[in-house]
């Protein structure tokens, strides 16, 4: 068994899974535990982190050198001293903060990416309203999802990454909290935040000793799940960019400047020397599903002429609304008119979200990321062949250059968070 390899363990919205890799980026095993309904997710996120461990091959886990967690973004809780968590947590959709935003706003800057009722701070300060913070639980610690479920591991409570932590404020460009945050009276402790990826300590010896994991594998600094499936993309050069073809459009270009632009929900992330700047679309795969079955999708895009542009021009959505790569909280469906033949309906539909896609990337270019060389796909879009073919033709004609579309080796965010811990361990080695 090859020495020196990482696991990477992904919490996603629906399960998790574990992914080991070795020092060529081979998988050596996976792991995955699904989420039923839980009622107590601090919990169920724990035994789901012990069950992934035991379904990694002991010959395995006895060669492995460091180990790093992707979570939701914005999925938070808050615990005591000894890591035990007091309330329930609360996940990334979670909108509760929209009872505190007249607060953040009156806090942050204008147009600052935590402006948001489902940001990590909203959440913060709704458990602040809530009384948490006071009597004997006195200044407890507040912790996204990856950071609790490292410390399980590691034992060290109060560590983040920056990837995490920009939703919670923390200043990616200047590498600290801003003074609007640090001047707070807060009845918190914040995490400290470190490099994604940094090694943070050894496995706990009661870890190594149930799990049979040498006493020196490293347990790294997280990321997000959405970063982690980047990364799990190869693409490292700027100009390079994943697309993720899921419910919604996701857009991340690698980029030598940073952007962020509050309006269009666009935001980076540090990313090494570079910066990973973002956008997401409210159309996507969703609106597919709501007129085609899976096996209609395959079969109708096998139909379609993907080198011939449809003449239909939509704005597939599922419910009013956008915010990249128009900003319109009232903006319309469009999905008229419908031809007979569901194969060009399709393909229309196809046509119009590739057209938002280079629409995406354009605007983020406009704002000072580098231009567009090329996309990785990642999610269920990803096998679809017509598709891919009219992207391609798309963002080409948009870019007036050739931009080739590829579907992303490694898809997997546990596959990308390996990488990031196997990286990190390589270069303090």
């Amino acid at each position: 068994m090859t020495a020196d390899s990482a696991l990477g363990i992904d919490f996603g919205t629906s399960g998790a899974r574990a992914i080991v890799i070795n020092q060529s980026g081979e998988i050596r095993a996976a792991a995955s535990v699904p989420f039923d309904a839980a009622t107590d997710w601090a919990t169920t996120w724990r035994s789901t982190l012990f069950d992934l461990l035991e379904q990694i091959p002991a010959a395995v886990r006895q060669n492995l050198t460091a180990i790093a967690i992707n979570g939701t973004s914005s999925t938070v809780l808050i615990c005591n001293r000894q890591g035990n968590p007091l309330d329930q947590p609360l996940l990334y959709s979670d909108d509760r903060g929209v009872s505190v935003l007249d607060q953040v706003k009156a806090i942050v800057p204008a147009g600052h990416t935590v402006i948001s009722a489902t940001s990590s701070f909203a959440k913060l300060l709704w458990w602040v309203n809530q009384g948490f913070g006071a009597g004997e639980d006195r200044q407890p610690y507040f912790l996204h999802q990856a950071d609790w479920l490292a410390f399980l591991l590691h034992g060290r409570l109060g560590i983040s990454d920056d990837h995490n932590a920009l939703k919670l404020g923390y200043d990616v460009g200047e590498l600290r909290y801003p003074n609007w945050l640090q001047t707070l009276s807060l009845p918190f402790q914040l995490p400290e935040v470190v490099t994604p990826g940094e090694p943070i300590a050894p496995v706990l010896p009661s870890i190594a000793s149930r799990f049979g994991l040498p006493a020196a594998c490293i347990v790294c600094a997280g990321t997000t799940d959405s970063i982690a499936a980047f990364l799990a993309s190869g693409a490292k050069t700027p100009g390079t960019a994943v697309t993720s073809l899921g419910s919604t459009l996701v857009l991340k270009l690698l980029s030598e400047t940073r952007v962020d632009h509050a309006g269009y929900g666009i935001y980076s992330h540090k990313l090494g020397n570079l910066w990973l700047v973002g956008g997401a679309s409210n159309t996507g795969g969703a609106v597919l599903k709501q007129f085609f079955s899976p096996a209609e999708l395959r079969s109708l895009s096998q139909q379609i002429a993907s080198d011939r542009a449809s003449p239909l021009d939509y704005y597939p959505l599922l419910q009013p609304g956008e915010r990249f790569p128009i900003n319109d909280a009232k903006l319309p469906p469009r999905l008229e008119p419908r031809p007979d033949s569901s194969v060009e309906f399709l393909h229309g539909l196809l046509e119009s979200i590739a057209r938002i896609e280079a629409e995406g990337y354009r605007l983020l270019q406009s704002l000072g990321a580098t231009p567009l060389t090329g996309v990785c796909t990642a999610g269920g879009g990803a096998d679809n062949t017509a598709w891919m073919q009219i992207r391609s033709r798309v963002l080409s004609t948009t870019a007036a250059r050739d931009i080739p579309v590829v579907r992303s080796a490694q898809t997997e965010a546990a596959y990308g968070t390996a990488r990031l811990a196997q990286s990190r361990i390589r270069d303090k080695g």
